[in-house]
């Protein structure tokens, strides 16, 4: 779930790893079409990414053996509507001044791997890269 191995979701669109994680596996969820405000998604899209980012963060509580599973729709980054969806174990994992920005490619591939074997667990074998 990381780089060219994303895989995608239907209209949804592919989900992946952030490269500058809240906390690892850190996933991103992006619509296919082009939308600049989340609050300019139409509403059958908004549901569709709803529902992967709860598959996701779901699976990242089971991953990562987290409490809860956080999510924000930023909006600042790049203009284009994506969900942030990440394992938290509190209200200061969802501070975006402490994303890691150079973190260990190795440490990536481990959350890539364990979030895959997540998702399969849970029924999604079918949409997730090998």
């Amino acid at each position: 779930m990381r780089g060219p191995r994303a895989k995608n979701s239907s209209r949804a669109g592919p989900r992946f790893l952030t490269i500058a994680p809240l906390r690892p596996g850190h996933a991103l969820v992006v619509p296919r079409a082009e939308v600049d405000e989340w609050t300019d998604t139409d509403d059958d899209l908004l549901a569709a990414l709803m529902l992967v980012a709860k598959r996701v963060g779901a699976a990242q509580r089971v991953a990562f053996n987290a409490p809860r599973a956080g999510l924000i729709v930023a909006g600042f980054e790049v203009p284009h509507v994506h969900l942030h969806v990440f394992p938290s174990w509190g209200i200061d994992d969802f501070d975006f001044a402490q994303v890691d920005h150079k973190p260990d490619p190795a440490d990536l591939d481990a959350a890539a791997v364990a979030l895959r074997a997540a998702l399969r667990t849970a029924g999604f074998a079918d949409q997730i890269p090998d």
